[in-house]
């Protein structure tokens, strides 16, 4: 997605205009010519250009006087001045207006070539700063990746190769298992390491919002649009854009993301003008996406496009020998509120998260340390202090029964119990006979495992 910087000579000398313009495409710059105010002026209204020279004298207007006007188009670009006439005071004037610098006829070819070059770098480091500014709360921590488990290991060796190159990358696993953690890395062992990294959660931002918060908007696109916004995806210029959840991103949204990924280029909300940025995308999505496609709800071509090579992150359960070591960076990165400095777990408190097969991931497992952390009474962390309700929930659930006949049979007994009442328990009940195994239980209902996820949160089950 590498794209030359835009140029427009605007400048009625046409001997003059044609050397620059020459000289200019041999650098490798894209030149755009024009002779008048009014045809320098089209341009910029329907073309997004880097920089412009700008004559002060035009057959029909003043450089001072368009300058401005200019400025107002296109607000990021450098105007760098010409005049065969140069005053102090007009010197002064250009650059009160916002003019980048100011240089007389005829021109020193190799002080333009300085000059044009300071002037576009200027016009990066502009931008990359107000980039900055919107994208300040969006920061990453620092990286650490526990592996010390075959399946890790050897995910990360996979990681490191493809990191190396610009190729897209779709990142699958169960919820909880450290997604963001593998993109980090590809970001951060790529040539781009010193480039932005933004990472967003393609299905926590509204459908009505998604578009102007990945390409961003004009002032007034639309109803709230009080100021001019960039976008996620020009943040990220020459970096790494982290699309998580990318199976929830809406069909609309799709459509424009596959155009972006094909051209490099892009339209902000309100502007006929195309962008194009030099941007790697890194995706990730705990769905199975061939399913959303054969449903309609994900694109085919989109998935081609995203996935250009898929990492597979293990399981908690599948990666036993990363347990303690991701208990003990978690205890030596806890939170400093807490009421012993230091924690350690007993052996059978061990023995048991060894044992557990973590539904939740990694997730899970810090959320029970935690629990741990709080509920010890002495730094010592016992198995009641992370299972302090298992008991309870165990001898509170519904038995295991062997077939659905028999649980109906036995439910039959009970005084007018509600659909809810029944559901929940069946629910509970096959949770227990899959012994946690979510895709298991929604396998055994006859429901998807997406459908099983929202009646356990409807029903608050999630624990």
């Amino acid at each position: 997605m590498k794209h030359s910087q835009k140029v427009l000579i605007l400048d009625d000398e046409n001997t003059l205009r044609t050397i620059i313009a020459q000289r200019l495409k041999r650098k490798g710059y894209d030149v755009l010519e024009a002779g008048t105010a009014s045809e320098g002026m089209a341009f910029l209204k329907d073309t997004l250009v880097d920089a412009v020279l700008l004559d002060i004298k035009l057959p029909d207007g003043d450089g001072l006087t368009l300058l401005p006007k200019i400025k107002q188009i296109q607000t990021d670009l450098q105007v760098i001045m010409l005049t065969g006439n140069g005053t102090i005071e007009s010197a002064i004037e250009a650059m009160k207006l916002g003019a980048y610098d100011y240089l007389t006829k005829p021109c020193n070819l190799s002080k333009l070539d300085i000059t044009l070059q300071k002037a576009l770098e200027n016009r990066k480091l502009l931008m990359e700063n107000t980039g900055l500014r919107q994208v300040v709360n969006r920061q990453t921590p620092e990286l650490t990746i526990i592996a010390e488990s075959e399946a890790m290991t050897s995910l990360l060796e996979i990681t490191h190769k493809v990191a190396q190159t610009d190729t897209s990358v779709l990142i699958q696993g169960e919820s909880g298992v450290g997604k963001d953690l593998i993109a980090q890395a590809i970001h951060f062992w790529s040539s781009r390491v010193n480039r932005p990294y933004i990472p967003v959660n393609a299905g926590a931002i509204p459908e009505a919002l998604i578009e102007s918060e990945l390409f961003g908007h004009e002032k007034g696109a639309f109803t709230g649009a009080g100021t001019q916004k960039i976008g996620l995806v020009e943040m990220a210029d020459n970096g790494t854009l982290f699309l998580d959840e990318i199976g929830e991103m809406p069909l609309s949204i799709q459509v424009k993301l596959l155009r972006f990924l094909e051209s490099g280029e892009f339209r902000r909300v309100g502007d006929t003008r195309l962008r194009r940025v030099d941007v790697r995308i890194v995706t990730a999505t705990n769905r199975d996406l061939w399913q959303e496609i054969i449903q309609g709800r994900f694109r085919e071509d989109l998935f081609y496009r995203l996935n250009g090579l898929t990492l597979l992150v293990p399981p908690l359960r599948e990666r036993r020998r990363d347990i303690i070591p991701l208990v003990n960076h978690f205890l030596k990165t806890q939170r400093k509120d807490l009421l012993h400095e230091r924690y350690i777990l007993l052996p059978e408190t061990q023995e048991q998260l060894l044992n557990y097969d973590f539904p939740g991931n990694i997730r899970e497992l810090f959320h029970l340390i935690e629990r741990g952390q709080i509920l010890s009474s002495d730094g010592t962390i016992t198995p009641s202090d992370i299972w302090p309700e298992k008991l309870t929930q165990v001898l509170k659930a519904p038995p295991a029964f062997d077939s659905k006949e028999e649980f109906f049979r036995i439910f039959q007994k009970c005084s007018y119990p509600s659909l809810e009442d029944v559901e929940k328990a069946f629910i509970l009940s096959t949770l227990k006979k899959a012994k946690g195994h979510k895709t298991q239980t929604a396998n055994l209902l006859g429901i998807s495992v997406r459908n099983l996820y929202r009646k356990l949160q409807a029903y608050n089950m999630n624990e």
